[in-house]
């Protein structure tokens, strides 16, 4: 007899580009294609459905979903459909149709679920709706794509700010959040998945259920969740300057399991630049919020975004901002040059600044951080800090890799173990020293497991 569910023609190949947030959207149709009984493959050259989740987010975002478009026509077999989805379908559908009249289907940015649409389709089509943005609600299948210890889980989509650089708000549209017990529901199907490091995501953590003018969302939101006795690691990610009040720190300093860790973007520290850019804080309360979170987090890590070229961007701003970086203890730096977007306040703005000007900033800033990384990384050499280990390092099986609580995967640094005999497992916490540094990376030996290692403020170790 034949088994109904049992397919043929079956393989999908799955490439996500672009932020975290597009990841999830990306984990749900995995979810959704696996529950239908579709077999994920890594290999371009064996999938019957190869589905890209793109970003169009700035030129070289789309210029990426191009390219990855164009290989999966290269390296497809003869019968194989290409399937086309995400932000850069939502705002230029058209562009990549001329360019790529073969694609079978293309799923708008809100039009998630629809994948098992897009893959059964006999005909060359597309589901594009008016929902720019997606966000899971029910029991909406998802497959996690990271290692099984950490996950992200977006707890709001779209953007209610207007700054003058970004198109974010016409691609991804108003903000929307998710209800507290929506989002709950999903923080404990992470945690009883074995996930062990949940990060929180949305275009900006603090406006959570703004839409819904509701006050102090995102606290209540903490509390609620740190109400779990389970051990595990909370870390929040974009957080805006004046979004970081003190009912937000006093959540933070509640509970360890809470990881001492921020980003929040800056883009600037020249006021007049911060103006120009429509941001809603001025150098002062920059540092002002800074020196609070050191004083009333000790072990912070701070991370934030900064941006060279933006128009009219003088020599003297320009400058104003590398003194900031020297002086103003910053953990992490992501240093980006301004990206002219035709759709952005800012691409009407006279005094563009040129490409070679812009690289040459990109540059200097970018050893001036690196000078001061080196700098606050050697304080670090001799301690002993609690870490995850979460596998082998790139370069070598000789080495591993690890992140403690003030790292975040993919854009901190890391851990770097030359000694780990004492590690039995990837995924758990161990007690780490560290005995060297190598530029934004740290390197350390395993000393043992680490006990209770959550609750590093009822340990002798410290949790940076």
């Amino acid at each position: 007899m034949l088994n109904r569910n049992v397919r043929f023609n079956n393989k999908f190949h799955f490439t996500s580009l672009g932020c975290a947030r597009n990841l999830v959207d990306s984990e749900v149709m995995i979810g959704l294609l696996l529950k239908a009984g579709y077999e994920a493959t890594p290999s371009m050259e064996e999938a019957d459905f190869l589905v890209v989740n793109t970003c169009g987010f700035l030129q070289s975002s789309r210029q990426e979903g191009i390219d990855t478009v164009r290989e999966m026509f290269a390296s497809k077999k003869p019968n194989a459909k290409v399937i086309v989805a995400g932000c850069m379908v939502q705002k230029h559908g058209s562009e990549l149709k001329s360019l790529f009249p073969d694609i079978h289907y293309m799923l708008g940015s809100g039009d998630v679920e629809k994948i098992l649409q897009a893959v059964e389709a006999g005909e060359a089509g597309d589901a594009i709706t008016s929902a720019r943005s997606y966000l899971e609600w029910g029991e909406v299948p998802r497959t996690l794509s990271t290692p099984k210890h950490y996950a992200y889980l977006k707890i709001a989509e779209g953007c209610k700010k207007r700054c003058a650089f970004c198109i974010i708000p016409t691609i991804k549209g108003p903000l929307k959040s998710k209800s507290e017990e929506q989002v709950l529901k999903e923080f404990n199907a992470l945690l009883s998945q074995g996930v062990f490091e949940v990060i929180l995501i949305a275009q900006d953590l603090g406006d959570f259920g703004k839409d819904r003018k509701e006050k102090g969302a995102l606290a209540k939101l903490l509390r609620a969740m740190l109400q779990d006795k389970r051990k595990f690691w909370l870390r929040l990610l974009y957080l805006y300057p004046d979004e970081i009040d003190d009912e937000l720190i006093e959540v933070m300093k509640s509970d360890s399991r809470l990881c001492p860790y921020l980003d929040m973007p800056m883009q600037h520290v020249n006021d007049t630049m911060l103006k120009a850019m429509h941001r809603a804080t001025s150098r002062e309360q920059i540092v002002g919020i800074i020196e609070k979170l050191r004083a009333e987090l000790p072990n912070v890590s701070i991370r934030t975004s900064l941006m060279v070229g933006f128009p009219g961007e003088t020599d003297e701003q320009f400058e104003e901002m590398v003194e900031f970086v020297k002086k103003v203890p910053l953990d992490n730096v992501g240093i980006f040059q301004f990206s002219l977007e035709k759709e952005a306040y800012a691409a009407k703005l006279p005094n563009q600044i040129s490409e070679e000007v812009k690289q040459k900033r990109f540059e200097r800033l970018a050893a001036a951080q690196m000078k001061v990384v080196c700098k606050r990384s050697q304080k670090m050499i001799g301690r002993k800090i609690v870490a995850i280990v979460e596998g082998f390092h790139p370069d070598s099986e000789l080495l591993l890799r690890a992140r403690h609580a003030g790292q975040c995967p993919d854009i901190d640094g890391q851990i770097i173990i030359n000694d780990g005999r004492k590690v039995t497992a990837f995924g758990k916490l161990y007690e780490i020293e560290i005995t060297d540094v190598a530029d934004y990376d740290l390197i350390g030996r395993v000393l043992g497991p680490a006990e209770g290692g959550a609750a590093c403020k009822k340990s002798k170790l410290i949790c940076v």
